[in-house]
């Protein structure tokens, strides 16, 4: 592609960690809307996975690579507002890393699906008589509160999830660039700069 290069963005722990929460959450999501006494106890443990998850990438902006860290997945406004202004152009971004908009998604992403394990672990489910771990910890208004919480953000996550599919397909359909094979490979096609080594 002219004027641009291929780099190595997404190193393999961060990739790894993608699929495995998207794998995590499909799962969690559908044992939860789908529940029954047999997919419960599935739908608590894959919870426990994806708290996990979240704390590791966490803790990962802080100690991971460049491309994952706070620094770079923050848009500064008028980064947001310059990007904004120029992503209807039919032709790749070529960010290095997540464009300013995607760096949004991420955000949200990361709280909402944040919020979701954290609060599971407070709710209960009076069709099936289980509880999370810590739900003897709070008041019954606050259990009754979270559990609220958990199903009404279930539906915060689908729609975060059909945008966060439909921005790969705009940006594969229309601006021709694969933000897929980046996420399984590692390597992306980045805007070459006159900085940019060969």
């Amino acid at each position: 592609m002219e004027g641009f290069h291929l780099e190595k963005i997404w190193d393999p722990v961060t990739r790894l960690w993608h699929w495995i929460l998207v794998l995590a959450v499909s799962l969690g999501w559908s044992f939860g809307k789908f529940m029954s006494f047999d997919t419960i106890q599935w739908h608590f443990y894959i919870g426990y996975l994806i708290l996990g998850l979240m704390v590791f990438r966490y803790l990962w902006g802080f100690a991971g690579p460049t491309p994952v860290r706070y620094r770079a997945i923050i848009p500064t406004p008028t980064a947001l507002l310059t990007y904004l202004r120029h992503m209807g152009r039919r032709a790749p971004s070529g960010s290095p890393g997540h464009n300013p908009v995607g760096s949004l998604s991420v955000i949200a992403m990361l709280a909402v699906i944040g919020a979701q394990a954290l609060s599971g672990l407070f709710i209960e489910s009076d069709d099936f008589f289980e509880y999370g771990p810590l739900a003897g910890y709070v008041s019954e208004a606050m259990v009754n509160r979270l559990t609220w919480w958990h199903h009404f953000n279930a539906d915060v996550i689908l729609v975060l999830v059909i945008l966060h599919v439909s921005a790969i397909l705009f940006y594969l359909v229309w601006k021709k660039e694969n933000l897929i094979k980046p996420m399984i490979t590692g390597w992306k096609w980045v805007k070459r700069t006159d900085t940019t080594p060969d």
